[in-house]
C-alpha cells in the first residue's frame, strides 16, 4: 500500500462515514428546524437530508425523537482550578464538557502563566490537540500579566491564534489604560471581553440588599457593575471598538446594553446560565456554592435578564465553568473560593427557558452555537456542507437528577445538585468522531 493509500485509510479510521436518521435538525445558523437526515464523511458535513447514492455509512445512530444540532460553544470555560491548567485537568474537563454536548470553548486569559504571550497559546493549543475532545479557543491578556498599566502585544497575540482579548476580573488602573486599550483593539478588529465591575465598589461577597445585610455578608451593589458600564460605553464610543460584555447580572446593565445597541454601538453580551435561574435567596443559608462573581442579584433581576435574552440584548448563555476542589467551597462563605461547575448543567439549564420564558428551542440552541460563534468570529457553530462535523444529539425530554458525585468534571461545586432537570445528551460528534459516550 503507497504511502498516501496509507494516509488516506487513516484519515476514514479515525473519521468513520456516519448517518444520523430520524432526527429533529436544529441549525439556526441555516434557518433549519425540520426532521432531517445528516450525513458525515472524513470528519466534514457531507450531506443533509438524502445521501449521495455512493454514500456507504460506517455507523448508523438512529436519533428518533432527539434534537440534532450543531456542537455547542461556550464563551468562559476555565480548563481546571486556577492555577492548575495542566494536562490532566484539561483532559478531565474537557470530558465534562463533551458530556454536556459541548465542543468548542473559550478560555479566558487569567490561567497560570497568564495568556499574554504567544508561547503560552502554544501550549494549550498542543495540549487541547493532545486530547483531542474538544475545539479550544484563547482570549489573550489586555495588559501585560493583567497588571491594568501596560498593555500587551494584542496583534501578535492575534496572529497566534487568540479569538479575543480581555483583562479577565482584574481592574484596569486607569480610564487612558483603558482608552488607549480600546484604541489598539479597534485598529486590528479585536473584540475586547469585558466583565464589567468597579473595583473600588467589589469589596464583597454578595449582593448588596436586604440578604446581604441579615446574613452579615459584605455586599456588592448593583452600581459596581453600572458604572463600569457607563464608563466603558463612553470609552467605545469615542474609540469605535467592538466589545462584548461577559456576565451581565442586573436589570439595569441590560438596560444600558439595550441602549448602547440601539445607539449602534458594537456592543454584545451573555449571561450566565445560573444568572438566569438563582437569586440572592439561594445564599440564605449560607450555602458556598452560590457565591460567585459577579453575584446573585434579586428577582427582579433575574426576571430582566431572561427578557434580555429573549429579545436579544443578550445574544449567548455561558457557563463560567469553574471547577474547584471540595476545601475551596469548605470555609464560611465569605471565604470560599467562587465560582460554579457548571459545563454539565449548561444545556438543560438553558432548556428551561422554554418553559419559563416561553422561548423557541431554536432561539435556545442559537444562544449556545451560533451566537457566540459571531461573538468569537470562528466557523463554528453551524451544520453547513463542508463545515467540521461538531454535533450535540440530545433528548429535549428526558429527565435526570443532578447528582455532584457523579459528576465527571474534578469540580463537584454546584447548587444545582439534586435538581431534577430535563435535557440529556445522547451523544457529542467532534470533526466526524465520537467523543461521547
Amino acid at each position: 500500500m503507497s504511502d498516501i493509500a496509507q494516509l488516506c485509510a487513516a484519515i476514514a479510521s479515525n473519521h468513520p462515514a456516519i448517518s444520523i436518521i430520524n432526527g429533529h435538525l436544529i441549525d439556526p445558523a441555516n434557518h433549519i428546524d425540520q426532521p432531517l437526515d445528516i450525513h458525515l464523511q472524513q470528519g466534514k458535513i457531507l450531506a443533509i437530508g438524502k445521501a449521495p447514492d455512493d454514500f456507504i455509512p460506517r455507523q448508523v445512530i438512529d436519533a428518533k425523537g432527539l434534537i440534532v444540532c450543531p456542537g455547542l460553544i461556550d464563551l468562559r470555560f476555565r480548563l481546571g482550578q486556577y492555577g492548575y491548567e495542566t494536562r490532566g485537568s484539561i483532559a478531565r474537563e474537557t470530558k465534562a464538557a463533551v458530556a454536556g454536548g459541548i465542543t468548542t470553548l473559550c478560555c479566558p486569559p487569567d490561567t497560570v502563566p497568564i495568556i499574554d504571550n504567544a508561547a503560552m497559546v502554544k501550549l494549550i493549543r498542543l495540549k487541547a490537540e493532545a486530547e483531542g475532545l474538544t475545539k479550544i479557543y484563547t482570549l489573550s491578556a489586555l495588559t501585560q500579566q493583567l497588571n491594568g498599566e501596560k498593555l500587551s502585544e494584542m496583534c501578535e497575540l492575534k496572529d497566534a491564534g487568540c479569538v479575543g482579548t480581555s483583562n479577565a476580573l482584574r481592574p484596569i488602573k486607569s480610564t487612558l489604560v483603558m482608552r488607549r486599550a480600546l484604541e489598539y483593539a479597534a485598529s486590528h478588529n479585536i473584540t475586547v471581553f469585558i466583565q464589567a465591575f468597579d473595583p473600588w465598589l467589589s469589596d464583597g461577597c454578595a449582593h448588596e440588599g436586604a440578604v446581604s445585610t441579615r446574613l452579615g455578608l459584605a455586599g456588592i451593589p448593583v452600581s459596581a457593575e453600572t458604572i463600569a458600564i457607563a464608563r466603558d460605553l463612553q470609552l467605545i464610543e469615542l474609540t469605535g471598538a467592538k466589545v462584548h460584555f461577559c456576565q451581565l447580572s442586573s436589570a439595569k446593565a441590560v438596560q444600558l446594553i439595550q441602549h448602547a445597541q440601539q445607539s449602534g454601538l458594537a456592543v454584545t453580551a451573555d449571561v450566565t446560565a445560573h444568572h438566569l435561574h438563582l437569586t440572592e435567596m439561594d445564599i440564605a443559608d449560607f450555602d458556598s456554592n452560590c457565591h460567585v462573581i459577579p453575584p446573585l442579584r434579586t428577582q427582579r433581576d433575574l426576571t430582566a435578564l431572561r427578557q434580555g435574552l429573549s429579545s436579544g440584548v443578550i445574544t449567548s448563555i455561558v457557563s463560567d465553568h469553574q471547577p474547584h476542589s471540595s476545601d475551596a467551597k469548605l470555609a464560611p462563605f465569605a471565604a470560599t473560593e467562587p465560582g460554579i461547575s457548571a459545563v454539565e448543567t449548561l444545556l438543560p439549564l438553558a432548556l428551561k427557558m422554554l418553559d419559563e420564558q416561553n422561548m423557541s428551542l431554536s432561539d435556545i440552541i442559537a444562544s449556545l452555537t451560533n451566537q457566540p460563534a459571531k461573538i468569537l468570529g470562528i466557523k463554528e457553530g453551524a451544520l453547513s456542507i463542508g463545515s467540521d462535523a461538531d454535533i450535540c444529539i440530545f433528548d429535549p425530554k428526558e429527565y435526570w437528577r443532578v447528582d455532584r458525585e457523579k459528576l465527571l468534571s474534578y469540580g463537584h461545586n454546584t447548587p444545582f445538585h439534586n435538581w431534577e432537570l430535563k435535557g440529556k445528551v445522547n451523544y457529542t460528534i467532534k470533526a466526524g468522531e465520537v467523543v461521547f459516550p
